[in-house]
């Protein structure tokens, strides 16, 4: 077996030994046997230190402050030199830095604050090596319970919001309500619940405990009515067992609704209080879309009233702008008053769609036209008149991007002919009185070629 020199430094025992066959006829000779004293000194060997448990277990209570001192473990050198010892945390995780420990009393004290409710139980690792000689080490685990603190009070679990009929009556259950704590409840621990003092005066609901951590919600009138209050708001105070007792006031909502005779909810929508009697979802939403129908039609007739006053102001302020037409014939003189109308370049859209547009040329083929050949004796005024004839009786001919030019004037000219052709043989012959007659405009040509100041050599 293992031996221990602190326990026992020396063993003495006797040996014997004998001869197992012995020869009858040496038997006389005997006792053939001896014995002898053996005594075994233990050789004193550097041990490890010695914890005084094998495993240890605290308590601590929660939110406790940091540095209480919560335990203490205990090693001792056992052998003959009996070295001091040290302690020391043997670091396996985060965990671990919630608490530290004293290297030379082996107390354990709290380094952080701690959650029952984030971690209730805590697995340390001491270790205690001897001073003389650091290698020799032993370990023991350190189990740690942190205990709860009554410090949340207790709550409705859900839910929050519960409905009433109509037609209810007095001391009808409309809500069975149970509580719940986030502090780990020991074991019997009790709920109590009860109405708040200012809700315990209005006759409308009641709370009734029913001593088994439930309550119900009771009816203390008959009938309610949603056109006049909808919503009621039932403050419920619950309390605890635990010390120090902790209570906590909890709004319960409750909504009138509308039922059949059976207590079946049939409707709790919001419509209810502001439509009459008998009018439906349906025709309430009916109602609404002839409004917004409404509201899209004005909005289109204003629209096509803006639009139309837009377009007129853009045909009378900015037609001449927008429409330009270009008409590249020249024009006829005073009395040509059907080269083009002026009233199209105001509106085009006046032009008639029978008249032959003189500024392009038609699409129309153009035929050959036969001329007679002019004899050497034909006048040339007949020949022009032939020539003028034939122009406008063709509807292909000029003036498209064209200049006709005549060498014979109108009968309407005040002037009458400048043609050289009906002029006088020499330019002495000529008589320039009637230059006065033709109005301020020949006034220069008047007094230039006049009976008095004209010079035949001076003119230009």
């Amino acid at each position: 077996q293992p031996l221990d020199f602190e326990t026992k430094k020396a063993y003495t025992f006797k040996v014997e030994a004998s001869n197992l066959h012995l020869d009858h006829r040496f038997h006389s000779v005997g006792p053939f046997k001896d014995t002898a004293t053996v005594k075994i000194n233990v050789l004193d060997m550097d041990e490890p230190p010695v914890f005084s448990k094998p495993t240890y277990t605290m308590e601590v209570y929660e939110d406790t402050p940091v540095g209480t001192i919560i335990g203490a473990v205990t090693a001792q050198d056992l052998d003959a030199g009996s070295s001091s010892v040290r302690y020391f945390m043997d670091w396996k995780n985060d965990v671990d830095s919630y608490f530290t420990i004293d290297a030379t009393e082996g107390t354990i004290a709290t380094n952080e604050l701690l959650d029952r409710e984030s971690t209730a139980q805590y697995n340390l690792s001491i270790i205690a090596s001897k001073v003389s000689n650091p290698l020799l080490s032993s370990k023991v685990n350190v189990i740690i319970n942190v205990l709860d603190v009554n410090e949340f009070p207790p709550e409705i679990l859900v839910p929050y919001e519960t409905s009433v009929c109509e037609n209810a009556k007095p001391g009808q259950v409309i809500q069975t309500i149970t509580a719940a704590d986030k502090d780990l409840s020991p074991a019997g621990q009790r709920f109590s619940f009860k109405l708040s003092s200012e809700a315990s005066n209005k006759p409308n609901f009641t709370v009734h405990d029913y001593r088994n951590n439930t309550a119900g919600i009771e009816t203390r009138r008959n009938g309610y009515s949603r056109r006049q209050q909808e919503l009621y708001f039932l403050p419920v105070v619950i309390e605890d067992s635990s010390y120090p007792v902790q209570s906590s006031t909890n709004t319960l909502t409750i909504r009138v609704c509308r039922c059949d005779s059976d207590g079946t909810i049939q409707s709790c929508n919001v419509e209810a209080i502001f439509l009459p009697v008998g009018l439906s979802t349906g025709a309430l939403i009916a109602i609404l879309l002839c409004i917004v129908i409404l509201l899209v039609i004005v909005v289109l007739y204003v629209a096509l009233r803006r639009q139309k006053k837009k377009d007129t102001l853009m045909t009378s302020k900015e037609d001449i702008r927008d429409n330009v037409i270009h008409y590249d014939d020249e024009g006829g003189g005073e009395e040509d008053t059907q080269a083009f109308d002026i009233g199209a370049l105001r509106n085009p859209k006046v032009i008639e769609d029978n008249k032959i547009r003189r500024d392009i040329k038609p699409d129309t083929l153009r035929f050959a036209r036969h001329r007679p050949p002019a004899e050497d004796n034909t006048d040339i005024r007949d020949f022009i008149n032939q020539r003028l004839q034939e122009n406008d009786v063709d509807p292909s001919a000029p003036p498209y991007d064209s200049l006709a030019t005549y060498a014979y004037e109108g009968n309407g000219s005040v002037a009458e002919s400048l043609s050289s052709i009906d002029s006088l043989t020499t330019e002495a012959d000529q008589d320039y009185d009637y230059l006065s007659d033709w109005g301020p405009r020949f006034k220069m040509l008047a007094d230039m070629f006049g009976e008095e100041s004209y010079n035949p050599d001076k003119v230009t």
